[in-house]
């Protein structure tokens, strides 16, 4: 199955309310990056043991890795989970960029390192996530 119906397959796997913010967002970054790589990660390791939520990624990116190795990655991963919604901004180093800059202006929304989790889609202020989406983005393009 092409990834773009893996995506929709797995929107549709979850309850009314997150399916609806899952797509907000699919056509948010569909319009963000409209030529961007598209991943569907199913959350397993090598050895198929369930080591993460399912994830859908976006754009494309080479991650440094230890030891002086690299691997494709995307720049933007979306992942439901039992609480809600978490964004990943893979391309921010500094741990405190994306909870400083955008943290109180995001809305109702936990802030970490590189993630943004938050109950439903309507807590946030979308311009805000998309400046912050952006930014990310842009991290890993220069």
């Amino acid at each position: 199955m092409e990834t773009e119906g893996q995506i929709q397959q797995f929107i549709m796997q979850q309850e009314i309310a997150k399916q609806q913010d899952l797509v907000a967002l699919h056509e948010l970054m569909r319009s963000i990056l409209p030529a961007g790589k598209l991943w569907m990660e199913d959350g397993k390791n090598e050895e198929g043991k369930v080591v993460t939520n399912p994830t859908i990624g976006y754009g494309q990116q080479i991650m440094l890795l230890a030891k002086g190795k690299s691997r494709e990655m995307f720049q933007i991963g979306i992942s439901a989970n039992t609480s809600g919604i978490s964004i990943y901004l893979i391309g921010i180093r500094n741990k405190l960029d994306l909870a400083q800059q955008f943290g109180l202006k995001l809305g109702k929304a936990k802030v970490s390192g590189y993630c943004i989790k938050f109950k439903q889609l309507s807590d946030l202020n979308l311009a805000v996530l998309e400046e912050a989406i952006r930014l990310g983005i842009q991290l890993t393009n220069d």
